[in-house]
């Protein structure tokens, strides 16, 4: 066994010199569209910069933020400052917003009706379940005059919060990566872009209603506090702020995606 001494000691020589991949690597958790292609575009860049962008897409909205928490990705990108705040009441966590990059106007869709104005009595809708997103088509609904909210203002209004309904919608709450495939049986759904477009749609062309360009939901690169001004962080969110982006973002998009920068 005099052997073995001299062989572990050379094995953990060559372990505590082998080469951290994790000082160049930024991982970073996002949805597919608009959040990854977005990403790819900047990796080029940030390579040039000494950063190794490592993307993981997530069909959801919970895992991302629950794996940055628990260290498992560094960063990501899909996220509203409305939902990181419902998110951060709801599971006790602290995330905070780095920078934010881009708006996709909600929109509201059909494949029964041709026209909002056809929408029936007694419709059925379909909602996102989360309390940001299901608020944001409540107050897309209220700002057309399909109901009444307590706070037309509110970013956390629910169902509880309707004091008006004339058409008599009912409404169907589903996890919004579920939504487009409702569309065959509700008379509307409502769709965030991201879903919007992965499903085919394009929002400028087939949403019956969209929010305005001015819509306060910004999608936020978000970190943790212990990592938001780390150098891989801060060149990551000049990458994705940068004028070359913005021009990806406008040409590749044409309006279902703002640049909100």
């Amino acid at each position: 066994m005099k052997w073995f001494v001299p062989v572990l000691a050379a094995l953990l020589l060559a372990a505590c010199s082998a080469p951290r991949e994790d000082a160049h690597t930024l991982t970073i958790g996002a949805t597919a569209v608009p959040h990854a292609e977005i990403l790819k575009f900047v990796q080029p860049e940030l390579a040039k910069e000494g950063v190794k962008l490592k993307i993981k897409v997530f069909a959801d909205y919970v895992q991302p933020n629950l794996q940055v928490v628990e260290k498992s990705l560094d960063v990501n990108y899909f996220q509203t400052a409305p939902y990181l705040e419902a998110f951060n009441h709801e599971h006790g966590t602290h995330l905070v917003p780095i920078v934010g990059v881009h708006i996709e106007p909600f929109g509201a869709y059909s494949r029964k009706i041709k026209s909002i104005d056809a929408l029936p009595v007694g419709a059925t809708v379909s909602v996102p379940n989360d309390p940001s997103n299901e608020a944001r088509a409540l107050l897309l609904l209220a700002h057309h005059g399909l109901i009444s909210l307590k706070d037309p203002h509110n970013a956390l209004a629910g169902m509880a919060d309707i004091t008006a309904n004339p058409k008599h919608l009912k409404f169907k709450e589903l996890d919004a990566a579920m939504l487009p495939r409702t569309l065959d049986e509700v008379d509307l759904a409502l769709i965030n872009t991201n879903y919007a477009l992965v499903a085919g749609l394009n929002p400028v062309k087939d949403a019956l209603l969209i929010e305005s360009s001015d819509s306060p939901y910004v999608n936020d690169l978000v970190g943790r506090a212990d990592n938001q001004h780390d150098p891989r962080v801060e060149k990551l969110a000049k990458a994705l702020t940068s004028p070359a982006t913005r021009a990806f973002i406008e040409k590749k998009y044409r309006g279902a995606v703002l640049p909100a920068f």
